[in-house]
């Protein structure tokens, strides 16, 4: 099987709405002085590809730095790709200039991580709601109502509406964000690190309102996080990417139960159980170092130089497999693709 197939291999039969084929995305390093001439180049995307189906909601995890938002912003068009296919229903939008883009903007939609710095603070909420139907030209005579009901939809009160943004609380001010997405009618939702900056208790809120909101209007979520245990309650699919690549990928329940990546393994590792006795007993996982400088990967296996698998069980000729030859991403017995040359499922929860 291929590596393309394998990194979209999905669980539902419905349509795909979002389809990601061998997306690079690299940033020029320019050299100081007068010319400043390109130097070398960090591929912060190398080679990636995904598929999102109508309905779905695909976890895209990984450390900061992993390059997980770069690749949901080219997803986008928002920042051009170097190199692959993005194609979103029937159309292809790598190429698609930015006005050709604006009619699509309706239709993809975006969530930031802090809902402050992407709200405008000298406009009142119901404003911030109503931009994007002003921008697209559809603030009609029903506008004002619309705007009210978007308010309701994600639970907050339309008498509200001239309050300004650094009124409300965090989960709150996400709330606003949400309604800005939904105005426009979206079919596809970038969630990106949508609930990392709130308490607990306010993260399943804003959760549950995603997820009730995906199943009254179909819509399909590209979910960027940190956090698997986040994503866990709300991902279809996930994905866990490493220094500009898919390692693995699968279903949420499949992922959970038989992760065989070791950089999954001390993702999952790290998420505490509610259960003292069974935390203190748990087996532990810790990757080793620093990521890797990624305008200069790793040879072979981007993950060899942190992996505690590499250093601790294998072999000197195993180690020299995974110096020498970049694993694909495929099934090798864990039931799902993994990018590991002896990738090993284990049970950790």
């Amino acid at each position: 099987m291929s590596s393309t197939t394998e990194a979209t291999t999905r669980s539902t039969s419905a349509p795909t709405l979002l389809s990601v084929r061998h997306l690079v995305k690299e940033f020029p390093i320019r050299s100081g002085g007068l010319f400043r001439r390109r130097a070398g180049a960090v591929q912060a995307v190398s080679d990636v590809s995904f598929d999102i189906a109508e309905g779905e909601t695909l976890g895209l995890v990984g450390e900061s730095g992993c390059g997980k938002s770069t690749l949901a912003r080219v997803a986008l068009n928002l920042i051009p790709a170097t190199a692959g296919e993005v194609r979103f229903g029937d159309r292809e939008i790598t190429a698609l200039s930015p006005g050709r883009m604006r009619s699509l903007r309706r239709e993809m939609q975006l969530v930031f991580q802090d809902p402050y710095a992407s709200l405008d603070p000298r406009m009142p909420v119901n404003e911030l709601i109503a931009e994007p139907l002003r921008i697209h030209g559809l603030y009609g005579a029903d506008g004002r109502d619309r705007v009210r009901e978007l308010m309701s939809t994600v639970g907050l009160k339309p008498e509200h509406g001239n309050r300004y943004a650094h009124e409300f609380s965090g989960g709150q001010r996400q709330r606003i964000g949400i309604a800005r997405a939904l105005a426009l009618h979206p079919k596809l939702i970038v969630l990106d690190e949508p609930v990392s900056a709130l308490d607990v208790s306010i993260q399943a809120g804003v959760l549950n309102l995603l997820q009730e909101l995906q199943a009254e209007r179909g819509l399909s979520y590209l979910f960027v996080s940190h956090d698997l245990s986040v994503v866990r309650h709300i991902a279809d699919r996930i994905a866990v990417m490493y220094l500009g690549k898919i390692v693995e990928t699968g279903p949420a329940s499949s992922l959970f139960s038989a992760p065989g990546h070791p950089y999954t393994h001390a993702l999952i590792s790290a998420i505490p159980l509610p259960d003292p006795r069974r935390e203190r007993a748990r087996e532990r996982i810790t990757v080793i170092g620093d990521l890797p400088n990624p305008a200069d990967p790793p040879s072979g296996c981007r993950f060899r130089t942190r992996c505690p698998k590499f250093a601790h069980e294998l072999s000197a000729d195993q180690q020299q497999t995974c110096t020498d030859e970049e694993p694909a991403l495929t099934d090798r017995g864990t039931g799902h693709p993994v990018a590991c040359h002896f990738a090993q499922a284990r049970a950790l929860l």
